[in-house]
C-alpha cells in the first residue's frame, strides 16, 4: 500500500513553483499555481492583508496595498477571480474577498519558497475539519500535508439551527490558522519529549507539514495479535500525556495509527487542553472510555481496570515553556478559546474574513522575506491603505 501511495505521488501531472509537481485532485488543484506571476501573488497578498479590517476589500485598497498601477492591479484581480482565488461581492459595497483556494495558494507558495515542499501527491485523508495530502520535500522525502478547513461542518449547523442572526458570518480562515498553529505547537512539544507523534516540519497559515506516519487507522483494523498489549500501551500513552499536563480530548480509534508491529502513533492535536482545565477529569475519562468501548466492540477485549486522572497520573513535567517556544503561548490560547466561543455562540459581529500572516514572498527573489502581516480580527470598514502598504514594504526590506 505504501508503494502504491508513493507511486501515485510520483505520477504527478502539474507542477508547483521551482519544479514541484502535483496530481490533479478535486480539493487541491495546484496547476494554476505553477503559472502565477509575482504580481499576482502580490495582489493576492494585498487582498489577504486588506481583510484584516474588511469583510470585503475594495479594489482601490487592494491597489494601494499592492503598490501596482491601477490598470495592472485591476486586471490581475479579474484574473484571480476567474481562477476562483478571490471572490467578487457587490454588497454592502463593491469589492473582493479571499477564498479558501486562494488561501491554500498563499500557504503553498510560502512553504515551497522555504524549501519545505516541492511536490504535492494524492489525498490520503479527509475529516470534518481538515484535508490530508501526501507531499515531497526538495530532498525527496515523502511527508504529509494537513490543511485545516474549519467551518465546513459548522456552516451546515448554522443553516439548520437558530444559533445566529440572519446574515451573520464568521472568520473561518482565521480559526483555521489558529488551529494549525496550535497543532504544530503541541506536536513539536510532544515530539521533543519522545512521544509517538509525527515529526513536525513546518507550518504556515492553515497548513502543517509533518512526517508521513506509516500505518493503518485503528478504526480499519479488524484483528490484533495482542489486543491486551495494545490496549495497555494506549492507556500508558494517555497517562503519559497527563503527566506532561495535557489531555488529548479526542483520543479514539480515528486518531490512532497502528503499524504491522502493532506500534501506535497519535495524531490530531488542535483540541488538546491542560490538566488544569476545570473539566480535565471529564475529558480524561472520556478518552479512556472511547478506547475501552472500541476494544470491547471490535476485538472482544474487556479491560478490568482503567486509569483515573487523580489516582494514576502525576504532573511530572510542564510543557508551557516548550509550547511558548513553538509559538503557542497563553495569549494565543486565550484568543483561540475566545474566537471559538464566539463562533459557537453566534456572538461575532464581523464577516467571514481571513486573518493571516504575510510572508512577503512576492517581493525579491533572494532570501525569504520577513512576515508582514499577522492575525486578523473582526472586520470593520475602517482601514488606511498607506499603513498596510508600509507594512508590506517593511516586510520586503
Amino acid at each position: 500500500r505504501r508503494r502504491a501511495v508513493a507511486a501515485a505521488a510520483g505520477r504527478a501531472n502539474a507542477q508547483l513553483p521551482g519544479g514541484a509537481s502535483a496530481q490533479k485532485m478535486p480539493n487541491l488543484d495546484v496547476k494554476v499555481l505553477r503559472y502565477m506571476s509575482s504580481d499576482e501573488f502580490r495582489v493576492l497578498t494585498a487582498c489577504e492583508m486588506g481583510m484584516k479590517n474588511h469583510e470585503v476589500v475594495p479594489s482601490a485598497l487592494i491597489e494601494s496595498i499592492s503598490g501596482l498601477k491601477r490598470g495592472g492591479a485591476y486586471k490581475l484581480i479579474r484574473l484571480l477571480a476567474k481562477n476562483k482565488l478571490v471572490a467578487h461581492s457587490s454588497k454592502p459595497y463593491d469589492g473582493y474577498r479571499l477564498t479558501s483556494k486562494g488561501y491554500d495558494y498563499l500557504a503553498l507558495k510560502t512553504l515551497c519558497k522555504r524549501g519545505s515542499l516541492s511536490a504535492i501527491g494524492i489525498q490520503v485523508g479527509v475529516g470534518k475539519e481538515s484535508d490530508i495530502f501526501t507531499a515531497v520535500t526538495p530532498e525527496g522525502e515523502e511527508v504529509a500535508l494537513k490543511l485545516h478547513k474549519l467551518g465546513r461542518t459548522f456552516r451546515t449547523l448554522k443553516n439548520n439551527r437558530d444559533y445566529t442572526r440572519p446574515g451573520q458570518s464568521f472568520n473561518w480562515l482565521y480559526m483555521s490558522r489558529l488551529s494549525a498553529l496550535k497543532e504544530y505547537a503541541f506536536m513539536s512539544a510532544l515530539h521533543a519529549k519522545g512521544l509517538p507523534v509525527p515529526t513536525p516540519i513546518d507550518v504556515n497559515r492553515h497548513c502543517v507539514v509533518m512526517s508521513l506516519a506509516h500505518g493503518f487507522q485503528l478504526n480499519s483494523v479488524q484483528r490484533l495479535l495482542h489486543p491486551a498489549a495494545v490496549f495497555s500501551s494506549l492507556m500508558e500513552l494517555i497517562c503519559t500525556l497527563a503527566s506532561y499536563g495535557l489531555i488529548h480530548c479526542d483520543f479514539n480509534e480515528f486518531n490512532l495509527l497502528i503499524d504491522d508491529e502493532e506500534k501506535v502513533t497519535l495524531i490530531d492535536f488542535p483540541q488538546m487542553i491542560s490538566t488544569s482545565h476545570p473539566n480535565a477529569a471529564f475529558y480524561f475519562d472520556r478518552d479512556v472510555e472511547c478506547v475501552r468501548a472500541f476494544f470491547r466492540r471490535r476485538f472482544g477485549f474487556e479491560a478490568t481496570q482503567v486509569p483515573q486522572l487523580d489516582v494514576d497520573t502525576s504532573n511530572l513535567h510542564e510543557l508551557d515553556v516548550a509550547l511558548a517556544a513553538s509559538g503557542w503561548g497563553a495569549s494565543q490560547q486565550r484568543e483561540f478559546e475566545a474566537v471559538g466561543e464566539e463562533l459557537a455562540m453566534g456572538a461575532a459581529d464581523g464577516g467571514e474574513a481571513a486573518g493571516q500572516e504575510d510572508e512577503g514572498e512576492e517581493g525579491s527573489e533572494g532570501e525569504e522575506d520577513e512576515e508582514a502581516a499577522v492575525a486578523v480580527g473582526r472586520p470593520s470598514h475602517r482601514a488606511d491603505g498607506k499603513v498596510f502598504y508600509r507594512q508590506m514594504k517593511k516586510g520586503e526590506e
